[in-house]
């Protein structure tokens, strides 16, 4: 195969840096992202923000600061369980409108010096530099400096454009790229060649390989193997013996450093949602006016995104939460495909009188899929939402 030079791009603490640039004056303390959203109120203000022993709820980390992380603070992490760890961190709100206009920012300023991107969420891209650093004759001899000087240029655009640090590992593939931006946070410039596999990757841990998630991490270490290295070690058909031949078979692949992906430019996306967890569970008939509003704020945000994408939604999906975490979800197909707030809220409002609402509420959501692109005609808005307001 030919050679390649496959960038990773990660920002650093992204929802948190973003925040930094709205709250200069809190940088260099423990700080972490989430619980409830960002309100009107919290503009300009950060007297309100509470420490993490101050808080009540069971909100859990969107991001930390590396200050938060230093104390053992990580994404994911539920808040009270965090306040035991850093109980002076700040908790500021999440502001997913802002997060996504930085998303837009970062990854047009990217494209400006390489155009060949692949998008894998707000914070992360795939960059394929091949054709900048590999002559026409296809001479490497001296790729490994263009592409760090390319990665370099790439750090300083995204500095330039929107005030934040990203880090890049560059490496033959995709796989590998991934592992090697976050070697050298923040602010790092990793890049490492298939000589470099066995002293750099093979030490680490093998939950580092995107794609093996914590039931497979535990499995493999009662196999013992904790390290990438000792699973490259390991007999490929004893990993297929224990996870089957497609993800067995991979693993040996992945540990070795092997990915030929390539980076995509463009995919249809199959579905759009939007969903909130309530920081309290919610009655469905005392907090039925808070629900109600909630409601029909998911489905005008999701209208919103569909425009915003260029998308139009023919199936309309509600997904709820309840208080004991069994998860029921609906469908509710249109005669036509919409990106009008008031049609969505009606079907989901549909979709709504097909589950129980016999217990509290912790989860709230709504889909739009059999997505096409603008020229579908949108089904005709109800006269007002009020209409679809049968439940809440």
């Amino acid at each position: 195969m030919a050679a390649r030079f496959i960038a990773h791009l990660d920002m650093d603490a992204f929802y948190a840096s973003v925040e930094l640039l709205r709250y200069p004056h809190l940088r260099g303390r423990p700080l972490v992202i989430g619980g409830r959203r960002r309100s009107a109120n919290d503009a300009g203000r950060d007297d309100a923000f509470p420490t993490l022993s101050e808080y009540a709820g069971r909100g859990v980390i969107t991001t930390a600061t590396y200050e938060a992380r230093a104390y053992g603070v990580h994404s994911g992490m539920g808040m009270m369980k965090a306040a035991l760890l850093a109980p002076d961190a700040l908790v500021l709100p999440a502001d997913f409108d802002e997060y996504r206009r930085y998303s837009r920012m970062f990854k047009d300023a990217v494209r400006a010096v390489a155009p060949v991107i692949e998008d894998r969420g707000i914070d992360e891209i795939y960059i394929d530099l091949s054709e900048l650093v590999i002559t026409p004759q296809g001479d490497n001899s001296d790729a490994w400096r263009r592409a760090r000087a390319v990665a370099a240029r790439i750090q300083s655009a995204v500095r330039e454009h929107t005030g934040l640090s990203c880090s890049i590992g560059i490496t033959p593939n995709k796989l590998l790229s991934k592992i090697a931006s976050d070697l050298e946070k923040p602010a790092g410039l990793t890049l490492l060649g298939e000589d470099d596999i066995e002293a750099r990757i093979w030490p680490l841990a093998v939950r580092k390989i995107n794609g093996i998630g914590p039931k497979a991490g535990a499995r493999l270490e009662k196999m013992g193997i904790r390290t990438i290295g000792e699973l490259a070690r390991e007999i490929p058909a004893s990993l297929v013996a224990q996870f089957g031949q497609s993800y067995g078979a991979w693993m040996h692949e992945a540990a070795h450093g092997r990915d030929e992906r390539p980076v995509v430019t463009h995919s249809e996306p199959k579905s759009i949602s939007r969903e909130t967890t309530f920081e309290h569970d919610l009655h469905p008939v005392r907090d039925r006016a808070r629900l109600a509003e909630i409601f029909t704020g998911l489905c005008m945000r999701l209208a919103d995104d569909l425009r915003r994408k260029g998308y139009a939604g023919k199936t309309i999906g509600l997904k709820l939460r309840y208080d004991n975490f069994r998860t029921v979800t609906r469908d509710s197909t249109l005669d036509a495909p919409t990106c009008d707030g008031s049609v969505l809220r009606r079907a989901a409002g549909e979709c709504l009188k097909r589950v129980p609402l016999d217990r509290r509420i912790r989860l709230l959501g709504v889909r739009a899929g059999g997505l096409v692109k603008p020229g579908a005609e949108a089904a005709e808005a109800p006269s007002s939402v009020a209409e679809t307001r049968a439940l809440f």
